[in-house]
């Protein structure tokens, strides 16, 4: 009998779930505060994504991406027209890695140059090309070498990146906010001076909106709070509730010399079906907006139980439904009380920050709860 080699598993098993809640295998009831890595922005099992993966299922299971299928196309449609600024052109993957791998392909093909600049505690993923410009050793050490040219900058610091972009650069790869590095908002200046420098040198500027992007920091893109749009945009986790998808929206510049690039499952029909769906559920209910009143409300709550006593706590930070909760201590205990002791699901963000990615959909009931297990816990 097989077992996984890779995911540390948990000592909780997962039935099902519905909305912010999820259910184990015990019975078990959890509030999910985690959303999966933000894959659930309508909440678990929506009813209009299953409806519509079951429509399409029906219909078509699966053909490959250079015939014209409704659901794919009308998904190229529907990300053209959310897309920040002239990112018009459209790539379909299946998750967030590979979404970074056509960045990394498409600016080198499209600029003729390798240098690649990425930000110090920087998460891009996992596969070879993607791994590169991901900064944590632990993720890097046992496959290396990985792809050359790539070049770290501390997150934040603009003198140094000005000093890293030339004639040389292809792209300059950042979170607007830093997810697995400890929740780490950029500024609105940094960014636009990350556009100004990379126009400059005629690099691309892309953005990795994995986590941050479909309504999770309060606007449907982060990038947007700044007022800045890159030359492509990374896109995956919460785009089809959690079924593969990821995306990468490029300007048309940048995705002149892409034909080359390929995959079997772009696009797949039903998952593209699950993303149609996915995207009309945030946009009719305002889940940007949504996330951003009840984000505030999170944030207030967080920061006046962290002022009313003496919880260890050394920073709030983030923007949206993207907290992250800085403490003295170690994080993984205190999320492992948290799930056992008081039904709640979170995540870590490193060794001393507790990350809340809950889905869009949370209400200030569920918010009340959480602050008050952490304030428990803490």
């Amino acid at each position: 009998m097989g077992e996984s080699f890779v995911f540390s598993e948990k000592p909780l098993g997962i039935e099902s779930g519905e909305g912010v809640r999820l259910t184990g295998t015990n019975g078990t009831e959890y509030l999910d505060f985690g959303a999966s890595y933000a894959c659930t922005p309508l909440g678990h099992s929506p009813p209009a994504v299953v409806e519509a993966v079951q429509e399409q299922a029906a219909e078509l299971l699966y053909v490959q991406g250079s015939y014209p299928v409704e659901a794919r196309t009308e998904l190229y449609g529907k990300l053209g027209a959310l897309a920040p600024g002239d990112l018009r052109k459209v790539w379909l993957c299946n998750s967030g890695t590979e979404a970074n791998e056509a960045a990394m392909k498409f600016a080198r093909s499209a600029t003729g140059r390798e240098k690649i600049i990425a930000a110090r505690r920087g998460f891009h993923g996992r596969t070879m090309g993607a791994l590169a410009l991901t900064w944590k050793r632990k993720y890097r050490a046992a496959f290396e070498p990985l792809a050359g040219g790539v070049e770290f900058v501390d997150y934040g610091d603009a003198k140094e990146l000005a000093a890293a972009v030339d004639d040389e650069t292809a792209a300059v790869f950042l979170e607007p906010v830093q997810g697995e590095g400890g929740v780490n908002p950029a500024t609105a200046e940094y960014l636009r001076t990350a556009r100004d420098l990379t126009e400059d040198a005629g690099a691309a500027l892309v953005f990795d909106e994995i986590q941050t992007g479909l309504g999770r920091t309060g606007a449907f893109w982060a990038c947007e709070h700044a007022g800045v749009t890159p030359d492509a945009l990374t896109t995956a986790k919460g785009l089809a509730s959690g079924l593969p998808m990821g995306a990468t929206l490029c300007a048309d510049w940048l995705a002149e010399e892409a034909g080359d690039h390929g995959s079997t499952f772009s696009g797949g029909p039903v998952v593209a079906a699950a993303a149609n769906a996915t995207l009309e559920g945030i946009v009719e209910g305002d889940l940007p907006g949504h996330a951003a009143d009840v984000g505030d409300y999170l944030h207030e709550e967080l920061s006046a139980a962290v002022d009313e006593h003496d919880l260890g706590v050394r920073e709030v930070r983030g923007q949206g439904l993207m907290v992250g909760i800085e403490v003295k201590r170690g994080s993984n205990r205190l999320l492992r009380d948290l799930a056992l002791n008081h039904g709640i699901l979170a995540l870590p963000a490193g060794r001393s920050v507790l990350r809340l990615l809950p889905p869009l959909v949370v209400e200030e009931d569920h918010v009340d709860a959480v602050v008050d297990a952490l304030t428990e816990v803490l």
